[in-house]
């Protein structure tokens, strides 16, 4: 395998403040559908006089507001504007405007899949805090409402990102008709990668080419080479230019997949903001899993079945997340992600490229690929 240096192709500055502007475009338009959505939802609850001490509906938006605001690393809206600049769109000014919603959607129906994944996948915390079904279980309890907590936390976690959901297609709902049928592509590949991780698990599939396609439509597609598509078509890219955008956008978003399921087996949940081993308990058809069922030997597929069955002790997990060290299964996914990079790095060098842009992408490939959150 070829091996990729992180810092190799350094540039001597990383283009962020390009990036940044966007990214804090994004976020005031963010703030803005929030105000509207708000103003809204007030205006139809008027009628609704809140009582102290009991469960309210408001805590729907207000709970998606907190998510809203509780961090991220805005990735998708950074490769949005890294795809319009690399079409050229930071020396015309052209499609700017529809960057800007496009990074805000990107980031609403990012939301949207937090929510959703954490009720999916039984998550307790995300971002260092609660998960959205996590708080308002807590609601339930505190407010000693009637019926399962944990029943009512998912609904209201349901509900909270379809919430996010409807507001991203609202923002889409602006955007020219070719870029509205691109973001369609991007949320039907995305329930398709998630629904093929969900039926995946159901089925105890451990086969890699089957874990490196839901990777691809689950995370890789709708992270990175969709927005960096939304970005360029935005500025009015050529044929040339998508083409080795989506070269780039496939090999990263096969790097940031990897590197989420390395930190979703042995991450530090201090950094990452969320539960560490839940791969290895929901049994998901992952690329490291795949690979474990290579590596392993007979009595840890065992253990690594065992765990996946419900039977996982905190003990179990711990010794199955030094086996996918000891085993040279994370060692082989490392080497996966660096040759990723290194293909990246390689459509990069296309003449239709902006130099600016390349720049950036490389950067912004490295931050994805070594992230430790």
């Amino acid at each position: 395998m070829t091996l990729v240096n992180p810092a190799r192709h350094h540039t001597g500055h990383s283009n962020r403040s390009g990036d940044d502007a966007t990214v804090a475009a994004v976020e005031a338009e963010i703030a803005r559908v929030l105000d509207a959505l708000r103003a809204n939802w007030t205006q139809l609850a008027a009628a609704v006089v809140p009582r102290d001490g009991v469960l309210h509906t408001d805590s729907v938006l207000d709970l998606l507001e907190g998510m809203v605001h509780s961090g991220g690393k805005r990735f998708r809206p950074r490769m949005a504007h890294w795809g319009w600049v690399a079409a050229g769109g930071h020396r015309t000014g052209h499609g700017h405007g529809e960057l800007v919603l496009a990074g805000t959607a990107l980031e609403l129906l990012h939301v949207f899949a937090l929510i959703h994944d954490d009720v999916m996948d039984g998550s307790e915390t995300r971002r260092g805090r609660p998960s959205v079904h996590a708080s308002a279980r807590r609601q339930h309890a505190d407010l000693h409402g009637a019926g399962d907590p944990q029943r009512y936390g998912e609904n209201i976690a349901i509900l909270a990102g379809d919430l996010a959901h409807s507001e991203a297609g609202l923002v889409v709902a602006r955007l020219p008709r070719e870029l509205q049928e691109l973001w369609r592509t991007l949320t039907v590949e995305l329930m398709m990668g998630q629904g093929r991780d969900l039926v995946g698990a159901a089925n105890g599939r451990r086969d890699l080419a089957h874990a490196r396609e839901v990777a691809r439509a689950k995370s890789g597609a709708y992270t990175v080479w969709r927005p960096l598509q939304l970005g360029a078509v935005a500025a009015g890219a050529s044929a040339q230019t998508l083409s080795a955008l989506e070269r780039y956008g496939i090999a990263v978003g096969e790097a940031f997949a990897l590197r989420d399921d390395i930190l979703g087996v042995i991450g530090d949940s201090l950094q990452t903001g969320k539960p560490v081993g839940d791969d290895i308990v929901a049994g998901k058809p992952t690329v490291l899993m795949a690979l474990a069922e290579e590596r392993f030997s007979p009595r840890w597929r065992r253990a690594l079945k065992r765990a996946a069955s419900g039977r996982a002790s905190a003990g179990l997990v711990a010794s199955l997340q030094d086996e996918f060290v000891r085993s040279g299964v994370i060692g082989d996914v490392e080497a996966m992600i660096r040759d990723a990079v290194a293909a990246a790095f390689v459509a990069l060098d296309d003449p239709s490229i902006d130099r600016e842009a390349a720049a950036g992408l490389e950067a912004l490939a490295r931050r994805v690929a070594w992230r430790n959150t």
